[in-house]
């Protein structure tokens, strides 16, 4: 089948894309916080329902990367990217049993505030800016970069002034959201784009399994068929084969986005926002069962490109199969479309397109308050409201625009080392960091500097030898080989050496010192993990 879409495709695309743009612009302009109430721009007054808040956390943590990476790696590799599907699943359970009330607790804006209840600082302040800045970065890249690329891709041109194009303006879109609408404003493009996404991803789901009489088993017999390389699509391994140790390579993999994926900055400010302990388990609730039914819905979808496209031709269009989530829609209205099917399908890329732009504004919203609280509010004892929100907003700016310039760079390079660059970073520093400072009495500030530093450092120096920087056709470099790390991600060393930089830290700290952190953690205990009362700063 053609991978082209039809003219009335692009057509309907782009006014989707315009309407789209323009509403959820109007929707932060008439729901942005007023200049001086830092409490409506930072959680938008917990005002938003358990239902409403845990559609904003799903919306959150389902990213671009998530709809399009994760929809390749299933439509390319079968079994291997539905794990990796239910990983990601998984990693947002352990974040709602684990460290969701805790976090709400001790927390108020930021992950600072969350760290620093029980060791105030500002060094502490400054490295957890540094590592939310060092983690989401490389994800607004993604995304950004995934936007002219998309747009190419659904519109049909091909010039590289226009892709670029495309960048900076959505970039500038994206900006605007985070820094007029605030954290309201942002809650309701998350609750627009999850609802939009579930929706037209369900139809598409139904319509799949419909031309396979509605036989989930005669799908996957297909896909493998369809696959080029029969059994092997459906049985575990494929995604890891050309490493040096596949099994041990997978389990890494999968431990990083489990332990990574829902601590990364952008979805733990989400429980923040909840205005009690009761809130944030249905929230959270809501927001686990939402991304388990996108699991089911990507798992199909995946699979019914491989079936009725044709894994090489995905590969073709994409080597990492990023265009399969479309191209599986696209074929599962077969060769003649009618009107409603065209609408549909424009649903569906409008759906992704604003999972786009609802993703970077989420993320540029993370970095700019911690940004201005963190670093700017924290130098200055008594900083008005006024000034704060203007400083958030400034620094939406600052970090949003050379997001867009080194999204301009990187577009026509492989992006998968930047996703798994900040799925690392919140397993091997800001995981070990939360769990630490949130359960172990003796942890000192030297051990949680050591935990963000020493596990930021190892990633990033561990990083540049791993499979996905260079050494394959698919790499980010592909014409070089300086491969020395030969795993997909750095978590095999990197998570233990979090961890461990946590535990030396602390140790190296002396009794005296863990001694009297014993004492201030039991002096807040009760506000930690039993959320008795919310005190405020």
């Amino acid at each position: 089948m053609t991978t082209e879409f039809s003219g009335n495709a692009q057509a309907m695309s782009l006014v989707g894309f315009s309407t789209v743009a323009t509403i959820t612009l109007l929707l932060c302009v008439m729901t942005g916080p007023d200049r001086d109430d830092l409490d409506e721009f930072y959680t938008g007054y917990s005002s938003l329902s358990p239902m409403r808040n845990g559609l904003a956390i799903a919306g959150d943590y389902i990213s671009a990367a998530t709809v399009l990476g994760t929809g390749g790696v299933i439509a390319l590799f079968g079994y291997d990217g539905t794990v990796l599907a239910l990983s990601t699943a998984l990693s947002l359970m352990l974040l709602m049993f684990l460290l969701a009330e805790p976090l709400r607790n001790a927390g108020r804006f930021t992950m600072g505030d969350a760290l620093t209840r029980r060791m105030p600082g500002r060094a502490v302040r400054i490295a957890a800016c540094a590592v939310t800045l060092a983690a989401l970065l490389p994800l607004m890249l993604v995304q950004l970069a995934g936007t002219g690329q998309l747009m190419a891709f659904i519109l049909g041109f091909s010039g590289e002034s226009l892709q670029t194009g495309c960048i900076i303006g959505v970039g500038a879109l994206m900006i605007s959201y985070a820094a007029i609408g605030g954290m309201k404003g942002t809650a309701l493009i998350q609750i627009l784009k999850i609802v939009l996404l579930l929706g037209s991803g369900l139809v598409v789901a139904a319509l799949i399994l419909s031309r396979f009489d509605w036989d989930p088993g005669a799908l996957f017999g297909a896909a493998a068929e369809n696959s080029g390389v029969g059994s092997a699509f459906l049985s575990s391994g494929l995604q890891f084969a050309g490493g040096a140790s596949p099994d041990l390579d997978m389990i890494t993999a999968h431990l990083t986005i489990v332990l990574g994926g829902a601590c990364l900055p952008h979805v733990t400010m989400r429980m923040y926002t909840a205005s009690s302990a009761r809130q944030v388990r249905r929230s959270m609730s809501w927001a686990v069962s939402s991304v388990a039914l996108f699991v089911l819905v990507i798992t199909v979808v995946g699979f019914g490109a491989t079936a009725l496209v044709g894994r090489e031709v995905i590969a073709q269009v994409d080597p990492q199969g990023n265009t399969a989530y479309l191209l599986g829609s696209q074929a599962a209205f077969g060769a003649d479309v009618s009107t409603a099917e065209t609408f549909l399908f424009t649903t569906v890329t409008t759906a992704v397109f604003l999972t786009l732009l609802a993703s970077v504004a989420g993320m540029i919203l993370a970095c700019a308050n911690s940004l201005a609280h963190d670093v700017f509010a924290a130098r200055v004892r008594e900083m008005s409201p006024r000034r704060e929100m203007a400083l958030a907003r400034v620094s939406a700016l600052a970090v949003g625009v050379p997001a867009i310039l080194l999204a301009t760079l990187v577009q026509h390079r492989s992006l998968q080392p930047l996703v798994t660059l900040s799925f690392c970073l919140g397993a091997s520093a800001i995981a070990p960091a939360l769990v630490y400072s949130l359960f172990w009495r003796r942890y000192t500030r030297t051990g949680l500097l050591s935990t963000l530093i020493g596990g930021s450092l190892a990633v990033l120096l561990l990083m540049p030898g791993t499979n996905l920087v260079s050494g394959s056709p698919v790499s980010a470099f592909p014409e070089a080989d300086f491969n020395w790390f030969p795993f997909t991600t750095t978590g095999l060393l990197s998570i233990p050496l979090g961890f461990g930089c946590g535990w030396l830290g602390t140790m190296a700290s002396g009794r005296r010192k863990s001694e009297e952190q014993r004492h201030q953690y039991e002096a807040v205990e009760a506000w930690i993990l039993a959320g008795a009362v919310r005190r405020s700063r």
